[in-house]
């Protein structure tokens, strides 16, 4: 099996708030100073606004904190610039304490009253009220004046987050205003990627203040933004050397009553390098299977004794199950075969929900590699967290002693250990029936070549996001794999440079 991936691609990580304070206090205790990273931010802020936006009239909102600390260096820097800058404080100057009391001092203008009112004549709102820390709703005069800003529908470019937006689950609290931009520092946090804080972000930019890497080496971060950068030099290609049993091989249940679904998943297996695929068909329905499947073994069987034997041959080193299997008592007898085995699998759809009437009966029985691949409803058959996505999955993945893959756009994948990984690159049109069988194929091809399950799953993950933007809009599910090798091709030639 290929050595997993020890992360050390620190431009991926994501850190929580309270991780991005540590950071800061490890950087100021290396010698950095505050007061300069706190104008190197504001200063990112008001170069990120002027290659965006024609200069124009902005107000400025500072909170009684230091992301207001940096609204007052972004005030300050506009001004300079020739920009026509009104500022509003929360609360009074006086009572500003620290780095953010020297950058209210330096601003030489007139503050406004921290009402509605300080927004006419605006073309452009900066939104520094509170960062991503915030771990209460917003109240008075913020929640006021944010749903101001929010039916207004003037150009917003926000702070580290949009007010309201807590930067460790992606969860409002309270209120947000929808932001355009939104310009955060040295790493990205969770919330810029979990919906629905992801929808109020706007586009993100993360500015360099001056914070060192080295400072991530006391934080050990256990979350990451999905990219090939993970996991891109351990992907398993085609060698010169290689055979189609070395490249493994998936086992794919069928179903009797939906075939299109395992179809789909064969054919997704093949495509994203998977040595052999066999789809094990029930005998009633095999016809239908061997007359439409090319690429793939059709092997024919009946029942739980049928199953077994299919199961015997080791060199079938992945077994697929839950597209169009069927939710019942054969499905979790098929399960419960493949687990024992202690070969690597990915369940998806009727797997897991075969299971909801006695989770903890498929959760003892896993004891070798295993990715679960449930969307939000096969979840909760499952699993009773409360929490946000985060939280959820890494819990899930705790219980169940698997990989836990929660999709949806911003799709999470979890590791028992704690580890996880936020993915991105989703578009909408991935929404169509079908698409996480597609997802259940690249995934087995990818363990069966010998990636970690952890590792397969992000790579699967991404690939899936990949194709489906390669396509573009009319995308049905059967387009994936046919559009995965030019996805696969640049991706190469990446590895390659």
């Amino acid at each position: 099996m290929i050595t997993p991936l020890k992360f050390e691609h620190s431009d991926f990580v994501l850190l929580t708030p309270a991780q991005m304070g540590e950071a800061d206090r490890a950087a100021e205790a290396g010698g950095a100073s505050g007061a300069a990273m706190m104008e190197a931010a504001g200063g990112a802020v008001a170069v990120a606004i002027g290659e965006r936006w024609p200069m124009r009239p902005v107000t400025v909102l500072c909170g009684p904190g230091a992301n207001g600390g940096d609204g007052f260096v972004v005030a300050r820097h506009l001004d300079a610039a020739g920009w026509p800058v009104k500022v509003a404080l929360l609360g009074e100057r006086e009572k500003l304490s620290g780095d953010a009391a020297r950058a209210a001092g330096m601003w030489k203008g007139d503050l406004a009253p921290f009402t509605p009112d300080s927004l006419d004549g605006a073309e452009l709102i900066v939104d520094a009220i509170f960062g991503a820390g915030l771990s209460r709703p917003l109240d008075g005069q913020a929640a006021i004046l944010v749903e101001s800003m929010e039916s207004r529908r003037i150009p917003v470019c926000a702070v580290d987050v949009p007010s309201g937006l807590d930067g460790a689950s992606g969860v409002v609290r309270g209120a947000a205003a929808t932001a355009d931009l939104t310009v955060t520092f040295f790493r990205k946090k969770p919330g810029h990627l979990l919906y629905p804080g992801r929808a109020l972000c706007g586009h993100v930019v993360v500015a360099d203040i001056g914070t060192p890497v080295s400072v991530l080496d006391a934080i050990s971060p256990n979350t990451w933004e999905n990219g090939p950068g993970l996991w891109l030099h351990g992907y398993p290609w085609p060698e010169p050397e290689s055979h189609k049993y070395k490249r493994g091989e998936v086992l794919v249940l069928g179903g009797e009553a939906i075939t299109g679904a395992s179809r789909m998943t064969v054919l997704a297996a093949s495509r994203a390098g998977a040595g052999m695929v066999t789809l094990a068909a029930p005998e009633a329905v095999w016809s239908i299977y061997a007359t439409s499947l090319t690429n793939a073994i059709v092997r024919r069987f009946d029942g739980a004794p049928g199953w077994q034997d299919l199961l015997a041959d080791k060199r079938r080193n992945v077994v697929a199950i839950g597209p169009g299997a069927g939710v019942g008592g054969p499905t979790r007898q098929y399960v419960l075969a493949a687990l024992a085995t202690k070969r690597a699998s990915v369940l998806d759809a009727d797997a897991l929900t075969s299971f909801a009437e006695a989770p903890e009966d498929l959760f003892r029985a896993i004891d070798g590699p295993c990715v679960m691949t449930p969307h939000t409803g096969e979840f909760m058959r499952l699993f009773h967290f409360e929490g946000d996505k985060l939280e959820r999955a890494r819990a899930a993945a705790k219980q169940s002693g698997a990989i836990v893959l929660l999709k949806g756009p911003d799709t999470v994948i979890a590791a028992p250990d704690g580890r996880a990984i936020i993915n991105s690159n989703a578009p909408a049109q991935l929404a169509t029936g079908g698409s996480g069988d597609v997802l259940t194929g690249f995934i087995g091809a990818l363990l069966a070549q010998g990636m970690a399950p952890f590792e397969a799953a992000a790579a699967g993950v991404w690939l899936h996001g990949a194709a489906a933007a390669e396509f573009g809009l009319g995308l049905v599910a059967e387009d994936l794999p046919g559009v995965l090798p030019r996805v696969l091709q640049r991706l190469r030639m990446q590895a390659d440079v």
